[in-house]
């Protein structure tokens, strides 16, 4: 091994770990962040003209169903069709809100796993 080469890593590879080490601890705090206001996010999702209203939080976790008195007079498949619609668009709502947020906190990072 020659004088000064080490294991191969220079000064500027060192440098680029420590950014990368800087920028992951930074993303880390931000992920934190970002789970917290995911918690308190309301997110709503509706069927049948708004009939059956879903809403989640921004991490998926469901918190409410409100079902308009007009559609109780739908009959049972009816109403469950409803309700399952309105979950799949709160829940899609909420996991294109929770995909954006992370896409902007990871800044164009290409990290497996968040695509």
């Amino acid at each position: 091994m020659s004088q000064g080469q080490g294991f191969g890593f220079g000064l500027g590879k060192m440098r680029e770990l420590t950014d990368a080490i800087k920028k992951a601890q930074q993303v880390q705090e931000g992920a934190k962040r970002l789970q917290e206001e995911l918690e308190q996010m309301e997110i709503q999702g509706e069927a049948g003209g708004g009939l059956v209203k879903v809403t989640m939080s921004g991490n998926q976790e469901p918190l409410k169903v409100e079902i308009s008195p007009d559609a109780l007079k739908e009959d049972a498949e009816t109403l469950s069709d409803l309700v399952l619609a309105a979950t799949r668009a709160a829940y899609e709502q909420s996991t294109a809100t929770m995909r954006e947020k992370m896409e902007d906190l990871t800044g164009g990072l290409n990290l497996p796993g968040l695509g």
